[in-house]
């Protein structure tokens, strides 16, 4: 017997940020060169940075 698929949608907002052009550009060629999207790119950048932050803040 086969497990039923339940598809489920993840709640996520949409926000604006202002980025400098270099660091855009930056972006742009690692999302290009990694096969995903700028937004998958920089979610997972962000990720990363709050995982390995320093605690004492």
């Amino acid at each position: 017997m086969m497990n039923k698929f339940t598809p489920i949608k993840q709640e996520k907002s949409v926000i604006s940020i202002r980025i400098d052009n270099d660091l855009l550009r930056t972006i742009d060629d690692y999302s290009i060169k990694t096969d995903i999207s700028r937004n998958e790119f920089i979610v997972q950048c962000i990720e990363f940075a709050i995982q390995n932050i320093t605690k004492d803040i």
